[in-house]
C-alpha cells in the first residue's frame, strides 16, 4: 500500500458514493457511550438507544447511579441491552473516580496514543471503540477498523491476510492523509456495506475492482 494507492481508491469511492452527509460531533464522553451502544448493532438502532438513554436520564450522573435494569429498559432498542447496561454504568463510575467528574475533556490535552491507552483501560472498550472516539469526537487522524474496513482493505491487498486486526489501523494511518482519514473511513464502511459485501460481493459494479486482489 502506498499514498498513491490510498488517493486513487479515495477518489474513486468519492465519485461512486458522492458527498458525505454532515456528521454529529459529540463530546468525548457522549461519543464513548454512543460507540459502546453501537457494538454489534446497526447505526439506526444505536442512535435510537442513545437518544432514549439521554431522554430518560438527562445527564450521565443519573445514569451512573441508576439501577442496571432501568438503563437496560432505556437502551433495549439498541440490542444486547442486558450486557451493555451494566457496562455503561461501570464505565461511567470509573471515569468519575478517575477524573473526579463525569467528563473526558482532559483527553483533548493528551496525545492520541495516550488517549488510546486511557480508553482501552476501561472495561469493554477496545481499540476500535477508542479509535471511534478519537476520530469522530476529537477529529484525530486515526482509523477505526470495523468488519467492513477490515474486509475491504484485506481484499485490496493493503494489509497482509494474517495481519491481526488491531494492527490494520496503524498501517492505514501511515498512508491515508490526515485530512482524509474521516472521509476514507466512512467511504470504506459504505463500500463494505453496499458493494464489497462479505457474501456475494458485487464485484462487477465495484468502483475499485481494478485495484482489488480478491477478483484479480
Amino acid at each position: 500500500m502506498t499514498r498513491r494507492d490510498a488517493d486513487l481508491v479515495y477518489r474513486r469511492l468519492a465519485r461512486a458514493y458522492g458527498p458525505l452527509p454532515p456528521l454529529r460531533r459529540l463530546p468525548p464522553l457522549d461519543a464513548l457511550i454512543q460507540t459502546i451502544l453501537s457494538q454489534n448493532t446497526s447505526d439506526t438502532n444505536s442512535w435510537r438507544a442513545f437518544a432514549s438513554l439521554k431522554k430518560t436520564f438527562r445527564n450521565w450522573s443519573r445514569v451512573a447511579e441508576a439501577p442496571a435494569i432501568a438503563i437496560e429498559r432505556s437502551i433495549r432498542s439498541g440490542g444486547l441491552a442486558h450486557t451493555k447496561a451494566p457496562r455503561i454504568r461501570q464505565v461511567l463510575r470509573i471515569i468519575r473516580q478517575r477524573e473526579g467528574r463525569l467528563s473526558l475533556a482532559r483527553l483533548r490535552r493528551m496525545t492520541s496514543p495516550e488517549v488510546r491507552a486511557w480508553l482501552t483501560g476501561l472495561p469493554g472498550v477496545g481499540a476500535k471503540t477508542a479509535a471511534c472516539v478519537l476520530l469522530f469526537s476529537m477529529r484525530r487522524p486515526v482509523m477505526p477498523v470495523d468488519t467492513h474496513v477490515e474486509r475491504v482493505t484485506r481484499r485490496l491487498g493493503w494489509v497482509e491476510a494474517r495481519l491481526p486486526v488491531e494492527r490494520i489501523g496503524p498501517v492505514l494511518e501511515r498512508h491515508v492523509p490526515a485530512r482524509r482519514m474521516l472521509a476514507m473511513h466512512l467511504y470504506l464502511v459504505q463500500h463494505g456495506r453496499r458493494t464489497c459485501r462479505a457474501r456475494r460481493p458485487l464485484c462487477a459494479a465495484c468502483a475499485i475492482r481494478s485495484r482489488c486482489q480478491y477478483v484479480n
